[in-house]
């Protein structure tokens, strides 16, 4: 029998991934994928169109978010999972951060302007959220950068010249509000987080899982997170975190979690 494989981390272009929430649908079928989670930013609208689809083709999809915060500074990406896409709560924090991205997006803009990269929010592509990625998309198009990632590498990444936080919010309230949307919290993508007095202080809040598998990680790191997530008796999720054309070299299913991970996170909200 085939080895169960769920994805549980990508994204559509509903935020800032290429493929849209049907043709993503599509691509895990013609994979060893049988269920996925869509944790797009700050938004849950792509399960619109996926919940159909994946009902009439017998895909299990997984209800997810992954939301920005701030913890002294720094950002902390985290993990919705299993979440009641009616909740009030839920829609009212993916509004906030909609804002948030508006404000930010502007303020960017305003510094690529001064770095003689001017961009126009007309230029900015998007039929979902839109954030960073966007503005990269439209640097490559402009010929500032050859590619997004140089875009991010020199211009618009965390802490370089044209980068602005924007408006903050922290893991505990952001928590909050996946809790009371029913769901499970995860910290995001560990491996790439660096400092470690700090993560000792992100791991103090209330999570309840940790996402140990992710694309392409050596299994060295993938073995230090199951390790503290065991440790502290947290859940343990993995997912690729794919973009599509976005981060070409990621494929969707690259990392992934069995059957009874799978079934252990998603309780309640599982589309089947």
């Amino acid at each position: 029998m085939e080895q169960f494989r769920a994805d549980l981390h990508c994204h559509t272009t509903c935020s800032d991934g290429s493929m849209t929430p049907a043709a993503l649908i599509e691509l895990a079928l013609s994979t060893p994928l049988q269920g996925l989670c869509i944790t797009d930013h700050d938004t849950i609208e792509a399960y619109k169109e996926a919940i159909p689809l994946a009902k009439a083709k017998g895909l299990l999809l997984g209800t997810g978010i992954e939301f920005s915060s701030q913890h002294q500074g720094k950002s902390v990406h985290i993990l919705g999972y299993d979440i009641s896409l009616d909740s009030q709560d839920l829609k009212d924090l993916c509004m906030w951060h909609k804002t948030r991205r508006l404000e930010r997006n502007r303020k960017i803009l305003e510094k690529l302007a001064k770095a003689k990269k001017p961009i126009e929010e007309s230029d900015l592509k998007g039929t979902g959220v839109i954030g960073r990625p966007h503005i990269a998309q439209a640097m490559v198009e402009k010929g500032y950068v050859q590619s997004i990632r140089e875009a991010f590498n020199v211009y618009i990444g965390d802490d370089k010249c044209c980068y602005d936080p924007g408006p903050a919010m922290g893991p505990l309230e952001t928590i909050d509000v996946i809790h009371k949307a029913g769901g499970k919290a995860f910290l995001a993508h560990p491996h790439l987080i660096t400092g470690g007095a700090w993560l000792k202080e992100v791991l103090k809040f209330p999570f309840d899982g940790i996402e140990c598998h992710y694309s392409k990680c050596f299994p060295s790191e993938e073995k230090r997170w199951i390790k503290m997530a065991e440790k502290k008796k947290l859940l343990i999720s993995g997912g690729s975190d794919f973009h599509g054309s976005v981060k070409p070299h990621i494929p969707l299913g690259c990392s992934w979690v069995d059957e009874k991970t799978f079934r252990s996170i998603f309780e309640k909200n599982l589309i089947e």
